[in-house]
């Protein structure tokens, strides 16, 4: 009998990624988020229209939406057909989205970006790209509307813009409360400008932001810092990347120089920490840990989003770890807008369409089937 009542039990036990959780001050439906993607669907201007709308509010089952990379001012800009959050414009079509999002029941935050060196003159009217120091991304392309561009290098920031720009991170998140995100996140990963200045390969400076674990830090802690003040507790979160090594971002000591950054931003009332188990060449950088997400999320006060390559269940039994409370699928959300109950039901899922993932239309955008 207590055999059979134990089988039974297994049978009916929920998903941990099908449960509620919370996320700052807002409860979620279920423990799955969907990642920020490109899809480079803005107009000339970064503004987006009435097909992004139907995009995010297709996918609202998401526990949590967190929106495409957003850049904060035009110097921010890195690939065409990219959306900002810097005009009157901007924010107002945004305020379609969220608006719609809501009115379905979902939340959604907005995602930060500074692409720093990852540009190219062609897609900035002209103008080099900036970086903690000037040294350009090797062995790699950059998309551009007049095809794969080599990398340019990049013009250094004096400190004084560097200043500039923590500002500009900081009024992209009123901008992005204005057109109605529920909260914010900075993409400090995948080798944008924040991962940038935390990066030795990347970072060669001599002034407060240069040299040290505490002042290669420090532009990532102030951006925090500024956007917590102005928009509040619980509603800032960020992206971390401490294995990637995409876009030449190299450190000397990722455990070391995380560490020090978590610790700080264990400091801070954050929403959340998206953390990017990203897979590296192991042979090459022994000093890099092999789990992201136990080295790092271990560390953490705040609550933990495990991100990259996650299934159905790897994500499931990385939740029952109890290290990371919610897991953000990227392709799997973009090719399937009803993931959470292709999850529930065990279903087929749909193979998300590479060719179609960046730029064009509605095919591959807005046109993947739901379950009948």
């Amino acid at each position: 009998m207590k055999v059979r009542l134990q089988l039974n039990f297994l049978k009916v036990k929920k998903m941990k990624l099908l449960e509620s959780t919370k996320v700052g001050n807002k409860t979620l439906k279920n423990s799955m988020v969907m990642a920020p993607m490109t899809r480079s669907r803005a107009n000339s201007n970064g503004i987006v229209g009435d097909t992004t709308v139907l995009y995010y509010t297709q996918r609202v089952s998401a526990g949590l939406i967190i929106s495409e990379a957003i850049n904060i001012s035009q110097q921010a800009i890195g690939s065409p057909l990219t959306p900002g959050i810097y005009t009157p414009e901007q924010i107002a079509a945004w305020k379609k989205v969220t608006q719609a999002v809501h009115e379905k029941g979902g939340i959604i935050y907005a995602q930060l970006w500074h692409t720093g060196r990852v540009g190219h003159s062609l897609v900035k009217n002209g103008k080099q790209p900036v970086a903690p120091s000037a040294i350009e991304i090797k062995e790699q392309q950059h998309f551009t509307m007049e095809g794969m561009k080599d990398y340019e290098t990049p013009r250094a920031l004096n400190t004084k813009e560097v200043i500039n720009i923590v500002q500009d991170y900081k009024q992209a998140a009123v901008n992005a409360i204005e057109a109605g995100f529920d909260g914010v996140e900075l993409h400090a990963a995948f080798g944008y400008l924040p991962n940038q200045f935390l990066a030795e390969s990347a970072n060669q400076r001599d002034d407060q932001y240069g040299g040290s674990n505490e002042n290669r830090n420090r532009f990532v802690l102030e951006i925090m810092q500024e956007m917590i003040k102005a928009i509040g507790r619980d509603k800032v979160a960020i992206r971390l990347s401490p294995t990637s090594i995409y876009n030449n971002i190299i450190h000397q000591n990722p455990i070391e120089q995380f560490t020090s950054l978590i610790n700080e931003l264990n400091k801070l009332p954050l929403a959340y920490i998206h953390l990017m188990k990203v897979p590296f060449p192991i042979d090459k950088f022994p000093n890099y840990p092999v789990n992201t997400i136990e080295t790092f999320g271990k560390l953490t006060q705040h609550t933990v989003i495990a991100n990259c390559g996650y299934t159905k269940e790897t994500g499931e039994a990385e939740l029952e770890k109890g290290i990371a409370k919610l897991i953000s699928y990227g392709s799997l959300f973009l090719a399937n807008p009803d993931l959470p109950k292709r999850f529930e039901l065990n279903t087929e899922l749909n193979e998300p369409n590479r060719a179609t993932m960046y730029g064009g239309k509605d095919e591959g955008y807005t046109d993947y089937p739901f379950l009948n």
